[in-house]
Protein backbone atom coordinates (compact mmCIF):
# COMPACT_ATOMS: atom_id res chain seq x y z
CA UNK A 1 0.00 0.00 0.00
CA UNK A 2 1.28 3.39 -0.98
CA UNK A 3 1.98 5.77 1.85
CA UNK A 4 0.04 9.04 1.69
CA UNK A 5 2.01 12.22 1.77
CA UNK A 6 1.60 14.27 4.89
CA UNK A 7 1.71 17.57 3.03
CA UNK A 8 -1.88 18.73 2.49
CA UNK A 9 -0.97 21.72 0.32
CA UNK A 10 -1.05 21.12 -3.41
CA UNK A 11 2.27 21.59 -5.16
CA UNK A 12 2.32 24.22 -7.89
CA UNK A 13 5.88 23.70 -9.05
CA UNK A 14 5.12 21.75 -12.18
CA UNK A 15 7.28 21.94 -15.27
CA UNK A 16 4.36 23.37 -17.24
CA UNK A 17 3.89 26.25 -14.81
CA UNK A 18 7.63 26.95 -14.70
CA UNK A 19 7.92 26.96 -18.47
CA UNK A 20 4.84 29.14 -18.91
CA UNK A 21 6.10 31.55 -16.25
CA UNK A 22 9.42 31.97 -18.04
CA UNK A 23 7.52 33.27 -21.08
CA UNK A 24 4.71 35.09 -19.25
CA UNK A 25 6.88 37.13 -16.87
CA UNK A 26 8.48 39.36 -19.54
CA UNK A 27 5.22 39.55 -21.50
CA UNK A 28 3.25 40.66 -18.44
CA UNK A 29 5.91 43.22 -17.52
CA UNK A 30 5.82 44.66 -21.06
CA UNK A 31 2.00 44.68 -20.97
CA UNK A 32 2.05 46.49 -17.61
CA UNK A 33 4.36 49.15 -19.08
CA UNK A 34 2.02 49.45 -22.07
CA UNK A 35 -0.96 49.96 -19.74
CA UNK A 36 1.07 52.50 -17.74
CA UNK A 37 1.89 54.55 -20.82
CA UNK A 38 -1.55 54.04 -22.41
CA UNK A 39 -3.13 55.41 -19.24
CA UNK A 40 -1.66 58.73 -20.19
CA UNK A 41 -4.40 59.08 -22.82
CA UNK A 42 -6.94 56.30 -22.20
CA UNK A 43 -8.10 54.16 -19.31
CA UNK A 44 -5.41 52.38 -17.33
CA UNK A 45 -2.36 53.97 -15.82
CA UNK A 46 -0.08 53.42 -12.88
CA UNK A 47 -2.45 51.52 -10.62
CA UNK A 48 -3.61 48.97 -13.18
CA UNK A 49 -0.12 48.63 -14.66
CA UNK A 50 1.34 48.08 -11.20
CA UNK A 51 -1.20 45.37 -10.46
CA UNK A 52 -0.37 43.57 -13.72
CA UNK A 53 3.36 43.71 -12.96
CA UNK A 54 2.70 42.44 -9.44
CA UNK A 55 0.70 39.52 -10.80
CA UNK A 56 3.65 38.61 -13.02
CA UNK A 57 5.95 38.37 -10.00
CA UNK A 58 3.37 36.52 -7.91
CA UNK A 59 3.03 33.98 -10.74
CA UNK A 60 6.82 33.58 -10.74
CA UNK A 61 6.70 33.09 -6.98
CA UNK A 62 4.10 30.33 -7.36
CA UNK A 63 6.15 28.58 -10.05
CA UNK A 64 9.45 28.74 -8.21
CA UNK A 65 9.60 30.16 -4.71
CA UNK A 66 9.61 33.52 -2.98
CA UNK A 67 13.38 33.66 -2.48
CA UNK A 68 14.03 33.11 -6.16
CA UNK A 69 11.49 35.79 -7.09
CA UNK A 70 13.02 38.28 -4.66
CA UNK A 71 16.41 37.56 -6.22
CA UNK A 72 15.07 39.05 -9.47
CA UNK A 73 15.14 42.45 -7.75
CA UNK A 74 18.30 44.34 -6.87
CA UNK A 75 16.60 45.41 -3.65
CA UNK A 76 13.51 44.40 -1.66
CA UNK A 77 10.17 45.52 -3.14
CA UNK A 78 9.55 47.48 0.06
CA UNK A 79 11.99 50.14 -1.21
CA UNK A 80 9.77 50.77 -4.26
CA UNK A 81 7.17 52.40 -1.99
CA UNK A 82 9.22 55.45 -0.89
CA UNK A 83 10.69 55.77 -4.40
CA UNK A 84 7.20 55.88 -5.92
CA UNK A 85 5.86 58.27 -3.30
CA UNK A 86 8.82 60.59 -3.85
CA UNK A 87 8.33 60.54 -7.61
CA UNK A 88 4.60 61.29 -7.26
CA UNK A 89 5.32 64.11 -4.81
CA UNK A 90 7.95 65.51 -7.17
CA UNK A 91 5.45 65.50 -10.06
CA UNK A 92 3.01 67.39 -7.85
CA UNK A 93 5.62 69.95 -6.78
CA UNK A 94 6.96 70.49 -10.32
CA UNK A 95 4.24 73.04 -11.29
CA UNK A 96 5.17 75.19 -8.30
CA UNK A 97 8.45 76.00 -10.07
CA UNK A 98 6.54 77.87 -12.78
CA UNK A 99 4.03 79.45 -10.37
CA UNK A 100 1.20 77.02 -11.12
CA UNK A 101 -0.96 75.36 -8.43
CA UNK A 102 0.11 72.06 -6.84
CA UNK A 103 -0.64 68.98 -9.01
CA UNK A 104 -1.31 71.02 -12.15
CA UNK A 105 -0.40 68.98 -15.18
CA UNK A 106 2.58 70.30 -17.13
CA UNK A 107 3.09 69.20 -20.73
CA UNK A 108 6.50 69.41 -22.31
CA UNK A 109 6.74 70.75 -25.86
CA UNK A 110 8.81 67.96 -27.42
CA UNK A 111 7.11 64.63 -27.99
CA UNK A 112 8.86 61.36 -27.20
CA UNK A 113 8.73 58.73 -29.97
CA UNK A 114 7.02 55.84 -28.19
CA UNK A 115 5.19 57.75 -25.48
CA UNK A 116 3.92 60.74 -27.44
CA UNK A 117 3.25 63.88 -25.43
CA UNK A 118 5.15 63.80 -22.16
CA UNK A 119 3.79 65.47 -19.06
CA UNK A 120 4.02 65.51 -15.32
CA UNK A 121 0.99 63.20 -15.17
CA UNK A 122 3.17 60.37 -16.52
CA UNK A 123 5.64 60.94 -13.67
CA UNK A 124 2.75 60.74 -11.22
CA UNK A 125 1.51 57.51 -12.85
CA UNK A 126 5.02 56.07 -12.73
CA UNK A 127 5.15 56.83 -9.00
CA UNK A 128 1.81 55.11 -8.46
CA UNK A 129 3.08 52.16 -10.54
CA UNK A 130 6.09 51.74 -8.25
CA UNK A 131 4.02 52.12 -5.06
CA UNK A 132 1.50 49.50 -6.17
CA UNK A 133 4.23 47.00 -7.06
CA UNK A 134 6.00 47.66 -3.76
CA UNK A 135 2.89 47.32 -1.62
CA UNK A 136 1.47 44.23 -3.33
CA UNK A 137 4.76 42.34 -3.44
CA UNK A 138 5.68 43.26 0.11
CA UNK A 139 2.34 41.97 1.37
CA UNK A 140 2.43 38.77 -0.72
CA UNK A 141 6.07 37.97 0.04
CA UNK A 142 5.63 38.65 3.75
CA UNK A 143 2.63 36.34 3.91
CA UNK A 144 4.33 33.58 1.92
CA UNK A 145 7.51 33.74 4.03
CA UNK A 146 5.51 33.40 7.24
CA UNK A 147 3.29 30.50 6.15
Amino acid sequence: MKKEENNSRPKLDTIILKTATNYLLPLLIMFSLFVLIRGHYLSGGGFVGGLIASIAFVLHSFAYNTKRTISLFRFRPLFLIPMGLSLSLFSGLLPLLISKPFMTSIWFLNKVDVIGAFGSALLFDLGVYLVVIGVVLTIIFTISENV
